[in-house]
């Protein structure tokens, strides 16, 4: 049984204020690189390997986590051989929780035969608590939008998901030395922040139904990196008290820097960081693209993602 995951891109909430009954929604996309590569066989008792490469170690840990969580969720032993061939990196803006924690499901259920309901065991593990693009990312791929959560404990439903087009290419800016803010101090930071005004919301939300989705569809890349680039000013403005400037990473903000003065029309950073991106509409733009920040910023890390338009591949 192999199971392979992608990584997601969270390009923005589209509404911080919450005050038509639902908070946060939010806007990504399912990325084909990084992503997971987990293989799992029968076995009488739970077994967990990686391949040899830095951090592999720390996420088998967690492989062994969420198989337990998994085991009771789906009411099954919790047994398997598992081996991490490749992982998303953690607290880097890719969703690498989510991702794992439904990677380790979909192959436990495999395994004994049982059924899986990706969003079921989302909700049991309350990831995807604030977006829901994670999620649909496992279970669909593609552009998605969410539209966020309500008073229950339901995941936030999807309510648009388009193709992302196929020659568009997105460069993935990593800074190996820093992570983004999550666990406690990603709470402490949404308890503390002041509420979110209502007008930059409607803004937000305005930029997404009449700029960025039109633009998906119809190829144009300026238009929706421009909506993008703008999303990411409002939303990482607002929480730049908690991420020490509207982005996490000081390297990354000099290379986006950089991006901007290239005249790119779409980047910014993705949920809370450290990972930046900017978007090309083709390999060679990409390429050209990254040759330039690499003589310029050499102590990040750089790769070329499609997005992906499928989600997990289980089988």
């Amino acid at each position: 049984m192999r199971v392979r995951a992608p990584a997601r891109l969270h390009f923005g909430f589209l509404d911080l204020h919450g005050g038509l009954g639902r908070r946060f929604g939010s806007i990504g996309l399912g990325l084909d690189a990084p992503g997971i590569d987990l293989t799992a066989a029968r076995a009488d008792t739970l077994r967990v390997t990686g391949a040899d490469a830095p951090g592999l170690a720390a996420e088998c840990e967690r492989v062994r986590g969420y198989a337990a969580l998994a085991a009771r969720h789906l009411g099954v032993p919790e047994t398997g051989a598992f081996h991490l061939a490749e992982a998303i990196p953690a607290h880097a803006g890719f969703g690498s929780g989510t991702q794992l924690a439904l990677s380790v499901a979909a192959a436990l259920a495999a395994l004994h035969g049982a059924p899986f309901a990706p969003a079921a065991f989302a909700d049991a593990l309350d990831r995807g608590n604030r977006s829901g693009v994670g999620l649909a990312a496992f279970v669909t791929g593609g552009l998605i939008v969410d539209g966020g959560r309500d008073d229950t404990d339901a995941p936030p439903p999807v309510i648009a998901r388009l193709a992302f087009p196929e020659a568009w290419r997105v460069v993935l800016l990593l800074d190996a030395g820093r992570t983004g803010v999550h666990g406690p101090e990603e709470r402490r930071a949404f308890r503390e922040l002041p509420r979110f005004p209502a007008p930059e919301a409607a803004e937000i939300c305005r930029t997404v139904l009449m700029q960025v989705l039109p633009a998906a569809v119809t190829g144009d890349l300026p238009r929706f990196g421009a909506g993008i680039t703008d999303i990411q000013r409002r939303i990482g403005d607002y929480f730049a008290p908690h991420q020490g400037g509207r982005y996490a990473s000081a390297a990354v903000a000099a290379a986006l820097a950089t991006v901007e003065a290239q005249g790119v029309a779409g980047f910014g950073q993705s949920s809370w960081g450290p990972t930046g991106f900017a978007l090309a509409a083709d390999a060679a733009q990409a390429e050209a693209l990254v040759a330039t920040l690499r003589a310029r910023h050499p102590d990040l890390t750089y790769r070329i993602a499609r997005g992906r338009n499928r989600g997990a591949e289980i089988g």
